[in-house]
């Protein structure tokens, strides 16, 4: 029967560390702790004293600071291991986890779960051709040197970073090993962890190479298991389910997401909110209950992407009130305008900043290139503005120092618009409806790729009434959606009735808005 070591590494709230710690050892297991030596030294010593008679707990010989992106959480990790090693010899797997994590099933089914396959979990994919990064650094990773926090210091890590590149200065990867990369919430069994232990001693200049990369906890156990164990024996997974919101950030799990969690087909699942005590309770008593039944559906990342997108108050899964950092500022005014021909929005954006000096940004979201602001870095790439779009747009915000802001968006962007609209920030949509000639869907279609200069007359025509519903189709999403402060603007209607939609959508004068609506060539092509 398998018998887990928890590697558990922490920093924070004493208290539900030893609560955690009672649970998982209270059926059997054991844990080893690490707990960040930046943290209050009394809530280190509560711990130790609460903890000090359980057989089953163990602590780190050595205790060091740690810092995201840096090697001090491998390093960690490795003094957790290491006594884990030695204090428990019956532990047949070693499991990763945070103070943030709970079981979301009972220790009788974790441990017949890993005795059904001789394997270790891991993510571990090809760093360089898999698309487990997303966005920001990626080879730069590993050819430079990263002496520095990224986080604590920004300018030096920068400045660093910088420097070697003017100069030239990058490094060989080790030549015999293959660097992974993936979540570094892993279970490994016991031979795997001594081989891996076994190779930090023996290999000193890989373990030079990774004190130096940047974010090693994603590299440095995924690398080394690919390294030392046969492919067959290695399931590319993680057994702790987490997911990551629109924003690149962790969602947390409260009380209404027991049943979830239950039906997923993981082991534990992080982050748990602190303020979820119901959560906490239940998934307590869980562990170490019996005879206990799961339905594994594992819809848990469809379902509440589904759920999450209606933005709906009230609704299971929505938006809580209190992740502040989730939302753009109920003062906010968002005004969105939307229109499929670019260059109409733009020439009425430029009018639209002369008449009423409100902040206007064109397709920030569909071109590269738009003219923003230096941020830090989120504005560099559409992936970035798009994954962590309301955290740009409050940046934006910030940046102008202003409560009003308008920007430019294509009609294909819905999912924007509804994120964007069930925010608790104003937001007003304004669609500019245009009329589209035939000469003008085929030049559209040369400009996507649907068609080139050689492309024969007749295949075009054969595609004009493709293209003409799906400009259609995206104009009726729209529409069907429903918000709340819509508005439109027709290339067909005369300036007056043009001026009295834009005054409603920009909150201006009817004088302002008729001088805008009245742009000269304002819809030619």
């Amino acid at each position: 029967m398998a018998k887990i070591a928890f590697i558990l590494l922490c920093h924070k709230d004493p208290d539900a560390i030893i609560k955690q710690a009672e649970r998982l050892t209270a059926v059997g297991d054991y844990m080893s702790i690490h707990f960040d030596a930046r943290a209050k030294p009394e809530h280190f010593a509560k711990i130790r004293t609460a903890l000090k008679d359980n057989p089953n707990v163990t602590f780190a010989r050595k205790r060091i600071k740690c810092g995201w992106g840096e090697w001090s959480l491998v390093q960690a990790t490795l003094y957790a291991v290491e006594a884990a090693v030695d204090a428990f010899p019956r532990a047949t797997h070693f499991y990763m986890l945070s103070g943030d994590c709970m079981a979301i099933k009972s220790a009788e089914y974790a441990h017949e779960f890993l005795d059904r396959r001789e394997v270790d979990y891991v993510e571990s994919f090809d760093f360089f051709e898999s698309d487990w990064i997303k966005t920001g650094m990626k080879r730069d990773r590993l050819i430079y040197r990263h002496f520095f926090n990224e986080r604590t210091q920004k300018w030096r890590f920068y400045t660093s970073f910088k420097l070697q590149q003017k100069f030239g200065l990058t490094r060989e990867i080790p030549h015999d090993i293959q660097v992974q990369i993936g979540s570094q919430w892993w279970c490994l069994r016991r031979r795997t962890v001594e081989w891996i232990l076994d190779f930090t001693r023996q290999r000193k200049d890989v373990m030079r190479f990774f004190r130096t990369t940047w974010i090693p906890d994603e590299t440095f156990f995924q690398t080394l298991v690919r390294h030392l164990i046969p492919e067959d024996e290695i399931e590319t997974r993680t057994l702790t389910f987490l997911m990551f919101s629109d924003y690149g950030m962790p969602v947390t799990f409260y009380n209404d997401h027991y049943d979830l969690l239950l039906s997923q087909d993981f082991l534990f699942a992080r982050k748990i909110s602190p303020e979820a005590k119901e959560l906490k309770n239940r998934l307590g008593d869980l562990y170490a209950a019996e005879g206990v039944p799961f339905q594994i559906s594992n819809e848990g990342r469809s379902l509440f992407k589904f759920l999450t997108g209606r933005g709906r108050i009230g609704r299971r899964f929505a938006s809580r009130f209190w992740e502040t950092e989730s939302t753009l500022g109920r003062e906010r005014e968002l005004m969105i305008v939307v229109c499929k021909k670019w260059h109409v929005a733009k020439r009425l954006m430029e009018k639209v900043r002369q008449v009423t000096n409100i902040p206007a940004i064109d397709y920030l979201f569909n071109e590269e290139d738009t003219d923003l602001p230096d941020l830090g870095g989120i504005q560099a790439t559409l992936g970035k503005r798009t994954r962590h779009r309301r955290a740009l747009m409050r940046m934006l915000f910030d940046y102008y120092d202003t409560n009003q802001l308008i920007v430019c968006m294509d009609p294909n962007n819905i999912e924007l618009l509804n994120d964007f609209a069930s925010d608790r920030s104003i937001t007003r949509i304004l669609e500019v409806e245009c009329q589209f000639t035939d000469d003008y869907l085929i030049g559209h279609a040369k400009r996507v790729g649907l068609a080139g200069e050689q492309t024969a007359r007749e295949t075009l025509e054969r595609l004009l009434p493709t293209i003409r519903q799906d400009m259609t189709f995206e104009s009726d999403r729209i529409r069907d959606a429903d918000y709340e402060n819509f508005h439109r603007m027709r290339e067909a209607l005369p300036p007056e009735e043009n001026a009295a939609r834009l005054a409603r959508f920009l909150a201006i004068s009817q004088e302002k808005a008729q001088e805008i609506a009245e742009t000269h060539y304002l819809f030619a092509d």
